[in-house]
């Protein structure tokens, strides 16, 4: 199982972050419009309390600076010659973003240093720690490493099913039918994929595609105003990847449910099932099943090797035969 370490430097902006509802709604920029574009690279913060005594050694430019109320006070306690000199000095480090927190309006020095620089500059209204967690959040998301992938991902009895399979194989349509059935889409046609920090793997659609499903000879159809917002939803966790195959009598397909089929989705081993469409086979009843069956699993039941065991204890088997 690999690691968020393999995989190349995750990249966003200044600008995606204030984007961002969570973040966006908190801060106000102050300085600094046309550097929006700034990268940011590190989905932590870091406190530049340091260099307002000037040692600058392990300022990372490409994180997000915060200025809390202890470094604010320390600022006040200078003269206005040392404070304009410590201000100067920070914004001269070419940073990506600095954010003052609780809403307090900045001290004059900051503000003008930020706009000799061209630096962006913002306050937040929540004290430090809440501003913190809320970049965090944010910041997590935008620099997961991520990728698109052809399929479509669904919410079925609260397990995320991603379902792969070529073009024309019936994804879509499986996953109407599970809409009609009362089940979510997250998305149709071009799933994102994103990891997590804490391990596990997001998918959500594309903005253009949001609530959207293409379905051959009826076009593109709005699945939130046909069936109602709880018919959709914005993002899922993917716990089961399920690949839809032609109906092949000649390839050999799991009968007994005991092979433990694994797909890779950045870096993470997850469960996976091949299953094979036909004519006349309800996909959605099926596609239930494996979900129910799934989450069972995840519980500790798994009904094929407790039926093998009942079988072997019947015939006398013992595990080492």
């Amino acid at each position: 199982m690999g690691s968020a370490s393999n995989f190349p430097e995750a990249n966003t902006t200044v600008r995606a972050l204030i984007a961002d509802p969570a973040v966006g709604e908190m801060l106000e920029l102050l300085a600094g419009e046309s550097s929006l574009d700034r990268p940011l690279r590190h989905p932590r913060i870091q406190k530049s309390g340091l260099v307002l005594v000037g040692h600058s050694r392990g300022i990372v430019r490409h994180r997000v600076q915060v200025l809390g109320e202890t470094e604010i006070s320390f600022l006040e306690s200078l003269d206005p010659v040392t404070r304009r000199q410590r201000c100067d000095f920070l914004f001269s480090l070419d940073l990506s973003l600095v954010v003052v927190t609780r809403g307090v309006s900045p001290l004059a020095e900051l503000l003008d240093a930020a706009r000799a620089t061209g630096t962006p500059f913002a306050i937040m209204e929540p004290r430090s720690s809440r501003a913190i967690a809320l970049i965090h959040a944010v910041l997590d998301r935008l620099l997961a490493p991520s990728e698109t992938r052809h399929g479509v991902l669904i919410d079925v009895h609260g397990l995320g099913a991603l379902l792969l399979g070529p073009s024309g194989i019936g994804k879509s349509e499986c996953a109407l039918f599970l809409v009609e059935r009362g089940h979510r889409l997250v998305a149709d046609d071009q799933v994102i994929l994103s990891r997590t920090p804490n391990g596990e793997v997001i998918g959500r659609p594309p903005p253009l595609l949001r609530h959207h499903l293409e379905l051959r000879g009826i076009g593109i159809v709005n699945i939130r105003d046909l069936f109602g917002a709880t018919a959709v939803r914005e993002d899922k966790v993917v716990h089961l990847v399920v690949e839809l195959c032609p109906w092949d009598p000649d390839e050999e397909f799991d009968r007994l449910g005991l092979d433990d089929l694994r797909h890779e989705l950045l870096g993470l081993s997850l469960p996976m099932l091949r299953i094979p469409v036909q004519p006349g086979r309800n996909m959605a009843v099926i596609l239930e099943v494996a979900a129910r069956n799934q989450l069972l699993k995840r519980a500790g039941r798994d009904g094929a090797r407790e039926f093998v065991r009942a079988l072997h204890a019947r015939l006398g088997i013992t595990p080492d035969d």
